[in-house]
């Protein structure tokens, strides 16, 4: 029981950092990745750098997508695509439904 006791702290704090750290983004690994697979033409976007944009065509051979912008067409990877800022985008689309 001694021996079990020493490492009964240890054991603890790996399952806080656990629960806390390792799964939640592991979790927002997988909703990312569903996000950009569901991605299809006519979806508004916003880039992780900040550039907002209409999809246009997708590619699924190099996972990349054609933005629509102001400044024209832009090819873009899936993964420069944010999830977060571009549900925000759509919130309040759906919110004037």
């Amino acid at each position: 029981m001694g021996d079990i006791g020493q490492f009964l702290p240890m054991i603890l704090i790996f399952v806080v950092a656990y629960f806390f750290m390792i799964r939640p983004q592991m979790k927002r690994q997988k909703d990312e990745k569903k996000f950009s697979a569901e991605l299809k033409r006519g979806d508004r976007v916003i880039t992780k750098s900040g550039l907002h944009g209409k999809v246009v065509d997708i590619n699924d051979k190099d996972s990349s997508c054609v933005l629509e912008t102001m400044a024209g067409k832009l090819k873009f990877d899936r993964s420069a695509i944010s999830m977060e800022m571009s549900k925000k985008l759509a919130a309040p689309a759906l919110e004037k439904k």
